[in-house]
């Protein structure tokens, strides 16, 4: 685990001191080691730089940038080939020599023996920047899932990468704008669905995408080389309950194992629920050592799942370590939260994600997050709500929905929309206008939809296309469920989810690993007849059956939990200073971004005691922190 920036430069202004700067930038992903290379050609300056976190082959010769055995290719990369061992014998067999044991050079011998269809080969998590010499070509590739973040920032005559927007303000052609629009989807999603980015001209690379730079005419193409929904768009597999249970255990084993590969100690983050649970059962069992499990806990009884995650490792038999969070605790990393999350993000729970990651980071160099059990899975309750609720609109056909949604609309037109809370009558008028699984999910999942950020907004915000746009990705084969659960693996999963907890890992320079994400699980679970997932209102079906082999049903039934911290109460009291010295009527007034008397009025509700959304001062809340640190 590492972290990768560099420059492609057409002036030949960028040089080795500002490619220093930039991966300096990144040090806490990588504090084992620096590396650099300047290639200055006639016509570019190309630079590399890399921070080292060791976890495979440790000795000086897994360092980066690394070169291939001719000179012609080099490369830096950040993640882990959890099967190089396989593709390395295969190499091998075709009289490659390694000088290393490091999955970075089976990157570049399998790049030089396949080209960049190699990708189809690998099983694991990437973020890979390689320069061709010989072809002059440069490439930047994201795995799958997009797990390892990689953004880009391209002007006439340069161009940035980096694992973190961090790097890119160390260096002196940066300009950061504020994009608005992508502004705006941040208050709809609290976070910024890719592409886009906070800055003007900054972007995200896509999960499944290559960048290919051509060098002789300074521009790039991207291609998209693997899509979720392509998995969902397959015919459904004839396979009884019982074959499937036994063929999706085998493949999460194989997943779960594939990520213990390492030079260095391994833990898992347990919470206690089916998804930790399922990752932390199938390891001890094929473990002779115990498994290191961690678990943060709350003092409020409603955010405590340390009881539960307690009573599942002592049934497995894990080595154990739960740590109680305080406000105190919490305190400590708030203020921090700027520079972790480097472009604005609305989700509290990097706050104890942080934190079970530094207090994993005592006793492990590599720790095992159980996420995207529930996109896989049909584990979040609102897949249910979405099949009853698109069921009951579709009793209605299309054109009577879009005259009712029009009728709405037209009916709501001079009404102001009030922001302290979901505007539910503009919700239902767009639904019925759409009647569409995918946009049924976008009203479902927005903290904040169009109209209601546009009436926070001063100016003007126009509409930003994402995957939620993608209305007919995945066909009719699936039901209305699965759907949403192929928008979430591309949007929610990655940009919240995953986000979250890469920059709380690596913020203490501990290497999270995602087994869940393994393609080969998705691409079959996907294919499973949907009944299998969610069969009689129980969500997860399939993954509770196997848990159930190694964990009791009497351990594992509880409500779902979400991981989380009560930030509410504490901005009512501890918190409250911070967030008036943040959000207050004078400074969003001279901001100009903002309406700053409905900001106002949401804050004095809050402080009232009344009903409000209260993500929508959270969201404010990161949103001044972030610009506090980042654009002043």
């Amino acid at each position: 685990m590492c972290g990768i920036t560099g420059f492609i430069d057409f002036t030949g202004s960028s040089d080795a001191a500002v490619l220093t700067q930039m991966a300096d930038a990144l040090l806490h992903r990588g504090p084992d080691h620096s590396g650099h290379e300047i290639f200055s050609e006639n016509d570019f300056t190309l630079g590399l730089g890399f921070r080292r976190l060791s976890i495979i082959d440790l000795s000086p010769l897994g360092h980066q940038p690394m070169f291939s055995g001719d000179g012609n290719l080099c490369i830096i990369f950040n993640g882990e080939i959890y099967n190089y061992k396989e593709i390395r014998a295969e190499l091998e067999k075709e009289n490659f020599r390694f000088k290393s044991y490091s999955d970075t050079e089976v990157i570049l011998n399998a790049y030089m023996r396949w080209g960049i269809s190699c990708l189809k080969k690998f099983i694991g998590m990437f973020a890979i920047a390689l320069y061709d010499k010989a072809r002059r070509k440069f490439f930047l590739i994201r795995d799958r899932a997009g797990v390892k973040p990689l953004f880009y920032y391209r002007n006439n005559q340069q161009f940035l990468f980096a694992s973190e927007l961090k790097a890119f303000h160390r260096h002196p052609s940066f300009r950061k704008e504020l994009n608005d629009d992508a502004l705006g989807l941040y208050f709809q999603h609290g976070y910024i669905p890719a592409p886009h980015c906070i800055f003007k001209n900054t972007f995200k690379l896509l999960p499944g995408h290559i960048l290919e730079f051509n060098l002789d005419e300074n521009n790039f193409s991207l291609e998209k080389y693997w899509d979720v929904t392509d998995a969902y768009n397959q015919p459904k597999l004839k396979i009884d309950f019982e074959e499937a249970r036994k063929e999706t255990e085998k493949i999460l084993a194989s997943a779960f194992l594939y990520r213990m590969v390492a030079d260095v100690p391994v833990g898992v983050f347990l919470s206690g629920g089916y998804d930790s649970t399922a990752v932390t059962a199938l390891l001890q069992k094929n473990s002779t050592e115990k498994i290191k499990t961690f678990t943060i806990g709350f003092h409020e009884e409603k955010f405590n799942e340390a009881k539960y995650a307690k009573e599942v490792a002592e049934h497995l038999g894990t080595e154990h370590t739960s740590y109680e969070c305080t406000y105190s605790d919490a305190f400590e990393i708030l203020p921090k939260l700027p520079d972790i999350y480097d472009e604005p993000f609305g989700d509290h729970s990097g706050i104890p994600t942080t934190l079970v990651s530094k207090i994993a980071r005592q006793h492990v160099k590599v720790a095992l997050s159980a996420d995207a059990g529930d996109e896989i899975f049909c584990g979040y309750t609102k897949y249910i709500k979405a099949k009853k609720y698109f069921t009951l609109l579709n009793m209605f056909p299309s054109v009577i929905g879009a005259l009712a949604g029009n009728a709405l609309k037209l009916f709501l037109r001079d009404s102001g929309t009030e922001i302290s809370s979901p505007d539910k009558k503009r919700r239902l008028a767009n639904l019925l206008q759409h009647l569409n699984p995918v946009y049924a999910s976008r009203m479902i999942s927005q903290a904040m939809i169009e109209e209601e950020v546009q009436q926070l907004f001063r100016n003007k915000i126009n509409h930003t296309a994402t995957f939620f746009d993608e209305e007919d990705a995945v066909n009719d084969s699936n039901s209305t469920a699965e759907h949403i659960m192929a928008l979430d693996y591309k949007t929610y999963m990655v940009d919240d989810i995953l986000q979250k907890v890469d920059r709380a890992t690596m913020s203490v320079s501990l290497e999270g690993r995602e087994p869940f994400l393994d393609q080969r699980v998705i691409e079959f679970v996907a294919r499973l007849p949907f009944e299998y997932k969610l069969k009689n209102g129980v969500s997860k079906y399939i993954l509770r059956q196997i848990v159930h082999q190694y964990v009791p049903e009497k351990i594992m039934s509880r409500p779902k939990m979400g991981f989380s911290v009560p930030v509410e109460e504490w901005c009512q009291h501890e918190l409250k200073d911070l967030l008036l010295t943040y959000v207050n009527q004078d400074k969003i007034s001279q901001e100009g971004i903002f309406d700053s008397k409905k900001v106002t009025q949401l804050l004095k509700k809050y402080f009232a005691g009344e009903k409000v959304d209260f993500q929508r001062i959270w969201f404010l809340l990161m949103f001044e922190m972030w610009r506090e640190k980042w654009m002043k």
